[in-house]
């Protein structure tokens, strides 16, 4: 069935090579059956629209025959003005879509197509009023991106600013660093020397530090210490003296 249909639908023309399995044989039935059935509809729309015309000439010769028979309208017989006042009336009719040629059916189908005129006028209108609503919208969002833009690029200067100066204060603490291991090395070098050289070693450098440690923890023991005797030192230096004093307290008292 898929060759035949591909021959018919090739008219004669060779046939496109393709692989030939289960797969591509159901698409191409498949495609067939969507191509008969589009066909099948074609053709059917095609004897209506030949159903129609047919009406159309057989309603068209029975007027044309009343008007020759009963009027004595024949073609040709009227005057020139007369066949294009018919004709714009033919095309007035057919523009208007009416069902005849009375004046009601013209009145109401220009009533129509006021009304219709008036709504796409007011629906016009409406979108003009979107579109002014649209175009301050997008001016203002434009605006508002293009202040973005500027406080975006702001930023990045004022990063690259912060990160030369970051890069700048590690460099320099880096350098401090280097500088102060050198240092520690150089003491400890010294020191050495100066070991070597017969120097009590209590005089270095972490000697001394440790030294200072020690003092200043000693200092701190001491301070409760001396809070406790600065409260002994305004007591009198003798028990009658002391007794003289709270005998002073009772009759303040």
């Amino acid at each position: 069935q898929v060759t035949l249909w591909l021959k018919k639908l090739f008219e004669g023309a060779p046939i496109p090579e393709y692989e030939v399995n289960e797969r591509t044989v159901d698409i191409l039935h498949e495609v067939m059956e969507c191509n008969e059935e589009r066909d099948k509809d074609v053709m059917l729309l095609i004897e209506d629209m030949k159903e129609r015309a047919s009406k159309c000439e057989a309603e068209a010769e029975y007027w044309q025959d009343v008007l020759g028979e009963i009027l004595g309208f024949f073609e040709g017989s009227l005057s020139e003005e007369a066949t294009e006042d018919l004709t714009d009336l033919v095309q007035s009719a057919i523009e208007l879509d009416v069902e005849d040629t009375s004046l009601t059916s013209f009145y109401r189908a220009l009533n129509d197509m006021t009304s219709e005129l008036h709504e796409t006028k007011s629906k016009n209108e409406e979108m003009e009023r979107k579109l002014k609503t649209l175009r301050k919208k997008l001016t203002s969002a434009l605006m508002v991106e293009k202040q973005l833009e500027e406080d975006i690029l702001k930023l990045k200067k004022s990063q690259e600013a912060e990160e030369a100066k970051a890069e700048a204060r590690s460099n320099t603490l880096k350098f401090l660093a280097n500088k102060s291991v050198d240092l520690k090395i150089r003491i400890r070098d010294a020191e050495n020397q100066l070991i070597a050289r017969g120097l009590d070693q209590s005089l270095t450098h972490e000697a001394l530090v440790k030294s200072s440690e020690e003092l200043a923890a000693l200092r701190k023991e001491i301070e409760p210490l001396k809070t406790e005797v600065a409260s002994y030192l305004d007591l009198p230096p003798s028990i009658p003296l002391a007794q003289v004093k709270v005998e002073e307290a009772r009759k303040e008292l």
